[in-house]
């Protein structure tokens, strides 16, 4: 029964089931390969509106679309991006507008952590030599001793 008493068909109770999963389990979101894109093909990628993005651009620093001459706003992948990291904060995670901003501040001035440097021989490339596992076994074999 819905709230106004009427009883849901079997394809209604199926659409409603459909819509819960596709709710629950967002597909990954294809941005074609174009240097810019306007302002209805980023709410056509992203699903949100053009108000809605117009919007987001007062509350979000960090997403400022560059102006064409005819001053239509020319949107990059990455801004693209990071209306779709936006749209993820706030309808699918629930933050409100202040901690999606704030959670996005402070992922901008987290450290980065550096990859590890690049093996300069090719030893390197294989761990470590073979004195250091001898004297890895042995040890191992002292700690199976105490054990045993």
């Amino acid at each position: 029964m819905t709230p106004s008493g009427h009883s849901l068909t079997m394809a209604g109770r199926r659409r409603i089931n459909q819509m819960a999963s596709a709710a629950a389990s967002p597909k990954a979101v294809e941005i074609p390969n174009r240097l810019y894109f306007r302002i209805g093909d980023v709410a056509r990628i992203t699903g949100v509106k053009a108000y809605v993005l117009r919007f987001w651009e007062t509350e979000f620093s960090a997403l400022s679309p560059k102006k064409s001459g005819t001053n239509q706003r020319l949107y990059r992948r990455k801004e693209v991006e990071l209306v779709l990291e936006i749209k993820r904060l706030l309808y699918d995670k629930r933050f409100t507008i202040e901690g999606a901003r704030a959670f996005l501040q402070q992922r901008k001035s987290s450290p980065r952590v550096d990859p590890a440097p690049a093996p300069t021989s090719q030893g390197q490339l294989f761990g470590p030599a073979p004195d250091q596992i001898s004297m890895v076994r042995n040890e191992l074999k002292a700690i199976l001793a105490l054990l045993g």
